[in-house]
Order: C-alpha cells, then sequence, then structure tokens
C-alpha cells in the first residue's frame, strides 16, 4: 500500500490534477465573469468598490493569470500565481464576508465562508513552496 500511495503521489499527472483541484474555485470564477461580466461587476457595485469596471477586470486577470501559473508553473512563478489569489482570496474577507457586520445565522454563515477562505489561503501557501522546490 505504501509504494501504491507514493506512486501516485510522486506522479507528474497527479500534481497537475491536484493544482488544477486547488484552482478551480478560482479559473471557475474567473471563466464566468468573462461570461457574465456585468454580474461581477454588480458584484463589485454591492461591495462598493470604485471604479468597479476596473476592479471586475482586475478581479478576473488575477483569478485567470494566478491560477494558469500555479498550474503550469510557467518560469517558476506558480509562487506569484499563488501569492495573488490568496491575497485576493484575504481581501474577499473584509469586502464579502464580514461577518462581524450581521448578527444571527448571518453572522455564522458569513464566518464560515472567512474561515474556509482561510483554508484555501493555506493550499495557496503550500502550493507556492512547491512551486519554487520543483
Amino acid at each position: 500500500m505504501e509504494y501504491f500511495v507514493s506512486a501516485v503521489l510522486t506522479h507528474p499527472h497527479f500534481a497537475i490534477a491536484a493544482k488544477v483541484v486547488l484552482t478551480s474555485l478560482f479559473w471557475i470564477a474567473g471563466l464566468f465573469g468573462v461570461f457574465k461580466f456585468d454580474v461581477i461587476v454588480q458584484e463589485m457595485v454591492d461591495v462598493k468598490l470604485p471604479a468597479p469596471r476596473l476592479f471586475a477586470v482586475a478581479t478576473i486577470a488575477c483569478q485567470l493569470i494566478g491560477s494558469a501559473l500555479i498550474i503550469t508553473n510557467f518560469a517558476g512563478l506558480g509562487w506569484l500565481g499563488a501569492g495573488a489569489l490568496a491575497v485576493f482570496t484575504l481581501l474577499t474577507i473584509p469586502y464579502g464576508h464580514a461577518f462581524w457586520q450581521f448578527e444571527g445565522p448571518k453572522r455564522m454563515h458569513e464566518f464560515q465562508i472567512a474561515l474556509e477562505h482561510i483554508t484555501v489561503v493555506g493550499g495557496l501557501a503550500i502550493a507556492a513552496i512547491l512551486s519554487v522546490n520543483s
């Protein structure tokens, strides 16, 4: 069993699959934004960001380029993609999931989303470490 697990974990296709899964949240959201740009602009308006169209473009670019850099580690820049997505993910907490502004079940729901975001940042940190060491 140990041999099988080791063989799977060290296979290059497994690493690519893991990076695709890790970034799926971002590239799916980025592709959605490309095809439903007005929805993303409205999200920026809803959280009161200035220049909502510019922030929508920046969000989509961060999601797609960051994901691509992690998956491909192009020019050894997987760490940059992971870092950009980590910063983006952390910034969504105060702007999109400010749990401290709510009461009752809504507060708990937003808090759980914030914790999930922090967990994703942990996965992105591991991806950054692995991109530097590969």
